[in-house]
């Protein structure tokens, strides 16, 4: 990816967090999910949208241009979001993919600075039952072994073989989108085994009900059930939300259908009210 500005701010505990800019029109912000940074996450997606957005990208810590740290709790991830969003200087639409959406939803709770959400698929702890968390932990576990041994581009498939359909995950093998994902694999392993199911929830309904900006969710037509949960409990909780499905894609839409998903968010914003 090639940009000529990168938008850089400082996170609540002194960590650079760091984003391309891109595009041209309002401001976007989009947030990638698990696997991915700022840098790699949306490369299908973009060129759908910079002809009417300019697309800020911001990583993480320890992904993509962003600065790495020790603290690697969920809430700490959500304060580097949330303190690019504020630095942006106006209030701007995020569109969030799976642990994205997650994180877009908590800053639109704590934030004035998001004026709407895009959630494809967010990650909904309130949903992993109890086989879908140990299956889960099973694959993070997997996950380090390959990490330890020098092979994140194989952490990344085995991830993938949890979220993705069938036919998504062959596309994205073929498309080389695990060694894509290979740098971000480390943080990931990071922040999932940060994960505290009875911790503090980005999702949870007392914190939905407070999102009162525009919400919209994203839901591919041949994605896991844990997915369709997910986007259920935040229509049920977050005032304004409403969901859209994608056919006949699944959680992998924003890579695998690209066109289908930014049709949807440009309709979206479209008929979004300019914030005050």
């Amino acid at each position: 990816m090639s940009a000529d500005t990168i938008h850089r701010t400082v996170s609540a505990d002194g960590t650079e967090i760091a984003g391309r800019v891109v595009g041209q029109g309002p401001p976007l912000v989009l947030l990638h999910g698990a696997m991915y940074s700022g840098e790699t996450a949306f490369d299908e997606l973009l060129p759908h949208l910079t002809d009417r957005f300019t697309c800020f990208l911001p990583s993480t810590r320890g992904r993509g241009l962003s600065a790495d740290a020790d603290d690697y709790r969920p809430e700490r991830l959500l304060e580097d979001v949330t303190a690019y969003v504020d630095s942006i200087g106006q209030p701007v639409p995020m569109f969030g993919w799976s642990g994205g959406g997650m994180m877009a939803l908590g800053a639109a709770a704590s934030s004035d600075s998001v004026s709407s959400v895009i959630a494809h698929e967010p990650a909904v702890l309130e949903e992993w039952d109890e086989e879908f968390m140990g299956g889960f932990m099973d694959t993070v576990e997997r996950m380090a072994v390959e990490v330890e041994q020098g092979r994140p581009e194989e952490a990344a498939r085995v991830f993938m073989g949890v979220v993705l359909n069938d036919d998504e995950l062959e596309a994205a093998i073929a498309n080389g989108r695990h060694e894509v994902a290979a740098p971000s694999v480390p943080a990931d392993v990071r922040l999932f085994e940060n994960l505290d199911p009875n911790g503090p929830s980005m999702t949870d309904p007392d914190l939905l009900a407070t999102v009162t900006v525009p919400v919209l969710l994203l839901q591919g037509e041949r994605t896991p059930p844990v997915f369709e949960r997910g986007n259920r409990h935040v229509v049920e909780h977050a005032p304004n939300a409403e969901n859209r499905i994608i056919p006949g894609a699944g959680h992998g839409a924003p890579g695998i259908a690209p066109e289908a998903v930014a049709r949807e968010l440009i309709s979206f914003l479209e008929g979004t009210p300019e914030p005050a």
